[in-house]
């Protein structure tokens, strides 16, 4: 069950630089040029140099992930190889590649052919814009008359302690995407990545905002959801825009949390086989609600709301309040044509998704965490895919699951999101004490620290609900909940580490105290 047992446990390697013990840990999926450059920047080598690697003894080390690992007594040492080593070889490879390339040039006639593609893509654009600017007219003969209204209604009072970025009296208007014409650049997703999207392990923190963007609306293609509800690919593009605007850029409700939970949802799909399983309408549900479920989150959470009676805390009784509001703003971007991916689909038909979508959503409030795994545990050993109650409880289990499942991935892209978090956790702890408000221990920054932030969740929230969905589907114990035991190991082992120092620290001041006496 330790960190030996996983293939996702990282490696360690030590080297010499400078005369220094330099730690290097990496994951034995990287690929050679990911080391290589890991090792240039922990060396102190500009990326992209040329470079081997020696033992004590002068040996070469090969750079991949099956490399050997050594000890602090046993450095290995990165040298970067100089211009004439390279520079003949170069010269050769250079005369090669402009032998071939004008072979290619002339067999096939490489310029004709990309002026070609170059004006069909002009022409397509050109079609795109001029679809995209009959909506804009639209829109603005909407917002003509909801000007008309404005002017014959009287708006409602200003807002509470969290103003959040979505009013209800705002007629929708902040929730419509502030680029018109979708014009997020058109990616072409290699194979591997395709591949990689499907797999916990995807890490999250290589992707802009207009990749991610391109990966979701890949998503939902992949998945036959635009073939099934009958989607306009622009609107799809439109509406997956005017979700990215409406994230805010807090340091982990954001936009890339989003994508985090919408993926790890998409690889869990895959993963149990859930197209056999469920329906399309399900899968939908499943994907939509990950999108949408953290909507214009403030930063500051259910339990902040309600304490500083915020304008969401009124309005939603103390009950869920964040996760209503997600809900609303959901909706209320759906509510606009333009935006309305559902457009297509049976009013009576609709309907039920809505009432799917702001059950799963709901479900991602940890208040109700206890609630919906017991829920889960008593159907969970004579599961029946053809109960709807059965097949909603999975549901809401499973956007649960995704909801928190970063400690599910490699410890490179899991341990950035706990800083993110801590930050998070810091900024409302701070504001509740100059606001004169409770304050949780676990969000303090003078009492909490990242293993003891990790260890009891871990063990207490995280793996019990793993290991009850890992009866329905075994095939997740490999690839999500091993991972999650190493994750406790690792942080139980950092723990020890603080407690030994604090221990040391302690011991240390008691001897200087002595000897001032």
């Amino acid at each position: 069950m330790g960190s030996s047992s996983s293939s996702y446990a990282p490696k360690t390697i030590y080297l010499d630089v400078d005369g220094k013990v330099q730690k290097v840990v990496f994951s034995r999926h990287c690929s050679p040029c990911d080391i290589k450059e890991l090792l240039c920047s922990s060396s102190n080598i500009p990326r992209n140099t040329a470079i081997m690697m020696v033992d004590p003894e002068g040996a070469l080390v090969s750079i991949d992930p099956t490399m050997p690992t050594n000890s602090p007594n046993s450095l290995y040492k990165v040298v970067p190889l100089s211009t004439g080593q390279l520079g003949e070889k170069e010269d050769m490879f250079q005369n090669v590649l402009s032998q071939v390339a004008e072979q290619f040039s002339r067999a096939f006639r490489i310029n004709e052919l990309k002026t070609e593609v170059t004006n069909r893509l002009a022409m397509l654009e050109k079609r795109v814009e001029l679809e995209g600017l009959k909506v804009v007219e639209i829109e603005k003969c909407k917002n003509d008359l909801k000007k008309l209204r404005d002017e014959m209604t009287s708006r409602g009072g200003g807002r509470v302690n969290c103003p959040c970025k979505y009013n209800f009296s705002d007629d929708g208007k902040k929730v419509t995407p502030r680029r018109d014409v979708p014009n997020y650049p058109k990616y072409t997703l290699s194979q591997e990545t395709v591949e990689a999207l499907k797999k916990p392990t995807f890490d999250v923190w290589h992707w802009e905002h207009n990749e991610m963007l391109s990966c979701l609306e890949y998503m939902y293609h992949d998945l036959g959801l635009v073939k099934e509800f009958n989607m306009n690919p622009i609107t799809l593009k439109r509406w997956l825009l005017a979700i990215q605007e409406n994230y805010r850029n807090n340091p982990f409700h954001n936009f890339r949390h989003c994508f985090c939970v919408s993926q790890m949802m998409y690889g869990m799909i895959h993963l149990c086989n859930l197209q056999e399983k469920l329906t399309l309408t399900d899968m939908g549900i499943l994907m939509t609600a990950a999108v949408c479920h953290d909507l214009d989150h403030p930063g500051y959470n259910n339990t902040y709301q309600i304490n500083a009676r915020t304008e969401l805390a009124v309005r939603y009784n103390d009950i869920s309040p964040l996760e209503n509001h997600h809900c609303a703003v959901a909706f209320q971007i759906l509510s606009l044509p333009e935006c309305n991916i559902f457009a297509n689909v049976d009013p009576e038909a609709f309907k039920q998704i809505r009432q799917a979508i702001i059950t799963l959503i709901l479900a991602t409030d940890m208040a109700r965490h206890g609630e919906i795994l017991d829920s889960f545990k008593q159907k969970v050993d004579n599961f029946d895919f053809t109960n709807e109650e059965h097949v909603t409880c999975l549901k809401m289990v499973l956007i649960k699951c995704c909801d928190i499942s970063n400690e599910v991935r490699p410890t490179e892209v899991a341990e950035p999101w706990v800083d993110c978090l801590l930050e998070e956790y810091f900024m409302q702890s701070d504001r509740e004490k100059s606001e004169g408000l409770p304050v949780a221990p676990f969000m303090d920054r003078d009492k909490v620290t990242k293993p003891t932030a990790q260890i009891g969740f871990i063990k207490f929230v995280l793996i019990p609900m793993f290991e009850t969905v890992m009866k329905l589907f075994p095939q997740i114990e490999e690839i999500m909940v091993q991972p999650l035991r190493d994750s406790r190991d690792h942080y139980e082992e950092l723990k020890q580490i603080d407690d030994a120092m604090t221990e040391k620290k302690k011991t240390e001041n008691m001897s200087l105290g002595g000897k001032k006496k």
